[in-house]
């Protein structure tokens, strides 16, 4: 019997709890197998390769091989082990959590400074504030490569 879970209702938000964490056990030790120079070495001369040393899903692979943080999170990556993968490519928390809002890093460190998303019209699924689906990617990063 499946638990009853009231927190999916939240928008933009994937809670790490119990399922989550078997989901993305495979996915989040090999985030940090990135800790270690050497695997770091390693990953980054042959991705793909590495990756297959893992026993990840193939979706967590190529969440993983396109940066795609959220697609990650959806597949059971936890945000602090999946830092790991952006240290590793040189990149600053601030510039994965842009990434993952459809954000540039400046537009995404001007919102944080000035309190964060609004909570009007984010407090569950459906409504019309920023976080909401219908309403992602924003920015001018996002815009960028939206399609007409």
């Amino acid at each position: 019997m499946a638990l009853d879970k009231p927190y999916t209702d939240v928008p933009g938000t994937i809670i790490f709890d119990a399922e989550q964490s078997r989901k993305g056990y495979w996915l989040n030790q090999f985030c940090m197998s990135l800790m270690k120079a050497e695997n770091r070495t390693r990953f980054k001369a042959n991705e793909r390769a590495y990756l297959d040393e893992w026993a990840m899903t193939e979706e967590q692979k190529q969440a993983v091989l396109a940066r795609d943080l959220n697609w990650c999170m959806r597949t059971g990556g936890n945000i602090y082990f999946l830092a790991k993968i952006g240290a590793t490519d040189g990149l600053s928390f601030q510039q994965m959590a842009g990434s993952m809002t459809g954000m540039s890093e400046e537009e995404y460190r001007n919102m944080m400074l000035h309190g964060g998303r609004s909570v009007e019209g984010n407090r569950y699924i459906g409504e019309n504030g920023d976080a909401q689906a219908h309403n992602q990617p924003q920015g001018a990063a996002g815009a960028a490569g939206k399609k007409a």
